[in-house]
Formats: C-alpha cells, structure tokens, sequence
C-alpha cells in the first residue's frame, strides 16, 4: 500500500467517525415535506445560580425542555423566575419573566404553601408552580405586571410573641 493510499483511508475512516453524530438531512426534507417533522423551535433550558442566605448555593432551572428530553416541546414555558426576601420591609418578592402576554392573560393562584401561575396569549403559554418557604399573610398579596415582568409581593408573618416578664 502506497502512502497516498494510506492517507486516502485515513481521511475516509475519520470523515465516517465525524459524520456519524449528524442526521441525515434528505431524511430530515423529506419528513418536513410529508409534515411529520416536529415544530422548530424556539427551546429553551437553562438554570441560574446564586447564594442563598445560608451560604448555600441554589440552583432553579427553567425552559420548556429538560436536556434529557430535546425533541419533546411542551406546550407550556416556565418562565425564568427569581424569588428573594426583603428583611426591611418583611416581604416575599417573587419575580418571574413572562414576555409576549398582556396583563389580563395572567392568572395567579396561591393555594396553601405553593404559587401557581399561568398565561396564555397566542402561541405564547406560561405555567409555573413555585414553592413558599416563609410564612405569608394570605390577605397581604400584591401583584403587578410591568414590561414582560410580572412581580408578586407576599407579606411575610410575624414569627413568635413578645412575653411580658412578671
């Protein structure tokens, strides 16, 4: 074997490793000719981290695909979602961003220690269940919806009596 052929090989061998991770796109026309293609897009996943006040990391993910799932889209987003607690003013803010729906689309639920959103306009679906660590005030709720950003104020309870010392 002379070394043009040698190299000719080479090169095939690595073209046939590199090409495999790739799908066959006359597969992929002909299906989105025929419609049985999914939609396209747009998938979204991602994850933020921040410390929390114990010093402890915390990590939330959001999006309408897990990275085990990438072909399934379902028909609702989580919205990207921040929660904090201002110790000041003794509130639970929860911040979720929602955009592409009007205010009268939104629906907030709060039953028992958890949060359930949802919004629909147009092709444009939200569905979030956010867990409430703290201790609210059902009767102290505040909600507003300014730019794509929706904002829910809890008041949080106060916690323990003041005992008067006989």
């Amino acid at each position: 074997m002379n070394m043009t052929n040698w190299l000719d090989d080479e090169f095939d061998k690595l073209f046939q490793m590199m090409s495999k991770g790739f799908p066959d796109l006359d597969d992929l026309f002909e299906k989105a000719k025929s419609g049985n293609l999914l939609t396209f897009g747009p998938y979204i996943y991602g994850y933020s981290m921040m410390v929390g006040p114990d010093g402890k990391p915390v990590v939330k993910e959001y999006g309408n695909v897990r990275p085990e799932l990438p072909s399934q889209k379902p028909e609702t987003r989580e919205p990207l979602v921040d929660t904090f607690v201002d110790e000041k003013t003794k509130t639970l803010t929860i911040v979720a961003e929602m955009p592409g729906v009007e205010k009268k689309d939104i629906k907030v639920v709060v039953e028992g220690k958890k949060v359930c959103i949802d919004a629909e306009h147009g092709d444009k679906k939200y569905h979030l269940e956010a867990p409430i660590k703290e201790e609210v005030d059902d009767n102290a709720i505040k909600a507003s919806y300014t730019n794509g950003i929706l904002e829910v104020h809890f008041k949080l309870q106060e916690t323990g009596k003041n005992i008067e010392v006989d």
